[in-house]
Order: C-alpha cells, then structure tokens, then sequence
C-alpha cells in the first residue's frame, strides 16, 4: 500500500472519529452545556495525544525536549481551538446535525483568507471565485434571508473560522519541531482555556451515570485520536491528495444524523453543500495547479 493510499485510509478513519464526537456531543448536549462538553473532551483527548508522543521517532531523536521558539504561539493555537470547539459544540446541541456538521467544512475558505492575512500569499482570480462560490453555498445553508434562518447557524461559521486560523498558523511554526510536540503544547492549553471558561460560565453539571462516563471518555478519546491521525496523515502526502477525501464528511454526516437523531433537513443542505464542496476543491485543485508550475519551474 502507497503512502498516499495510506494517508487517504488515516484521513478517512479520522473523518468518522470526528463524527462520532459530534454524535455523542449531540446525545450529551441535552443533560450537559457546551463549555463542559469541550472540557472533556480536551482532558480525555491528552490520552492519544500523550500515546502520539511517546512513539513519536522525531521527538526521541531530537532528547525528547519539549522547549520550542514559538512556545507562545503554540498556546496562543490552543485557545484559539478552545473557542472553535465551544462554538461548534453549541451549534451541535442547537441547530441539526448534518447542518452543522456541512457548515463547518467552509474551513477551507477560510483559510485561504487567513493565508493571504497571516501568509501573505497571493490569490489569484480562481481562488477568489472559489471563496465566494462556497461563501455563497454558505449562505444557502444557513438559510440567511428565510423566514426559517436562525442566527444558531452562525456559530459554526465562527467555528470554521477559528478552525481555519488554528490550521494557518501551524505553518508559521518552526518546521524542525516535531508535530506531537505542537500538538501537546496546543492540547494542553486547549484543556486549561476550556476549564476556565467552564468555570466562568456554567460550571460542570454532576455526571448524571456510568454510562454518561462512558460516554465522555469515548467522546475525548475519539475526538483525540483523529487528530492524531490527521496529523499522521498529513505527513504522508500534501493536503491536496487528502482533501477531495475529506467532503465525503457531507454525506456520512446526512446519514449518521438521520440514523441517530432522525433529521433529514435535506432540502436546507442542497445545493448550498454542493457549493461549499465545489469552493473547497476549486481551492485545492489551484493550489495544485500552483505547486505544479513552480516544480516545473525550478
């Protein structure tokens, strides 16, 4: 098996680990708020991302230091995932599952704004036109200008944002820095963001039962695991091989909300998920373009 059949197999496995988060998120929003949710979920996520450093080969070699340069930066990418991961648990507990969980893939779009921000890099015509095509899908599914638009269909926009800002300024991290590094200063501070605002807010609601338990360390642990296996995945090939993959997220999340919660809210997802779909892989396929020319170049 190819390392970019490899990747594609990790990138998927993390996709269903994802929804299987924002399935139990969703059950658990009913007896527990938002800011807890995301508590837990950052302590039991620690399990695989302590797993993930332990066997990472880099992080041995380089006499398993944990100092880095950008320590601050790094911290400053885990709160920013703390504030991601409240908006979209709320979203989950509020508006329907495919819904949110649709929205929330315009990080792509996002990113590409963060890129020129943060980057600096040029976007060219095509990349814009794809902005604003899966801005429009956007848009679509939200419902903004119906009678049925609910301004709970914003948070995951915010979320998407968020999440797009996380993923941009790892790349302004230190390449000589192992990933399972970065990763744990970002999941600490993820953990320490979420239980103040826990405690700010709500505070935490008593653990209703053993199976709540169950329930939770599952919900961490799933949402921990397919990070790490993003990362992995990322390792092995470029994010353009992985990201037509990634949309397959749309229709699983259809189908998981409809077998779990019984929500069909088709006629809010099309087209507007087709458009967010074709704006991200428009995205992608220019960045490919990109990188094509100038290895043709050089």
């Amino acid at each position: 098996m190819s390392s970019v059949t490899r990747a594609i197999l990790l990138s998927l496995i993390a996709l269903l680990f994802f929804d299987l988060m924002g399935l139990i998120i969703k059950r658990l929003s009913v007896d527990y708020n938002a800011a807890e949710l995301s508590a837990y979920r950052n302590i039991f996520g620690l399990i695989p991302s302590v797993i993930a450093l332990r066997y990472s080969e880099f992080w041995h070699q380089e006499n398993r230091s944990f100092r880095i340069r950008q320590w601050p930066m790094a911290c400053m990418r885990g709160l920013i995932v703390t504030l991601a991961q409240l908006m979209f648990y709320l979203s989950l507990g509020r508006i329907a599952f495919a819904t949110a969980t649709t929205i929330s893939y315009s990080n792509a779009l996002f990113m590409t704004i963060f890129a020129i921000v943060l980057l600096g890099e040029r976007v060219g015509v095509i990349r814009w036109a794809a902005v604003l095509v899966g801005f429009a899908g956007v848009m679509m599914v939200t419902g903004l200008g119906k009678d049925t638009f609910s301004w709970d269909a914003v948070l995951p926009i915010a979320a998407a944002a968020l999440y797009a800002m996380s993923g941009v300024t790892a790349r302004l991290m230190d390449t000589d820095v192992p990933s399972a590094v970065v990763n744990m200063y970002s999941t600490v501070f993820a953990v320490l963001g979420s239980l103040v605002i826990a405690l700010v807010f709500d505070g935490f609601s008593p653990v209703q039962s053993g199976t709540d338990v169950l329930w939770i360390v599952t919900m961490g642990t799933c949402g921990g695991t397919a990070v790490i296996f993003l990362i992995m995945s990322f390792r092995m090939t470029e994010q353009s091989n992985l990201a037509p993959f990634t949309y397959f997220g749309i229709p699983l999340a259809i189908v998981l909300g409809w077998l779990f919660f019984d929500e069909a809210p088709l006629d809010d997802l099309f087209p507007g998920s087709l458009l967010i779909a074709a704006g991200g892989l428009l995205v992608i396929w220019r960045e490919r373009r990109l990188k094509s020319h100038s290895s043709g170049d050089s």
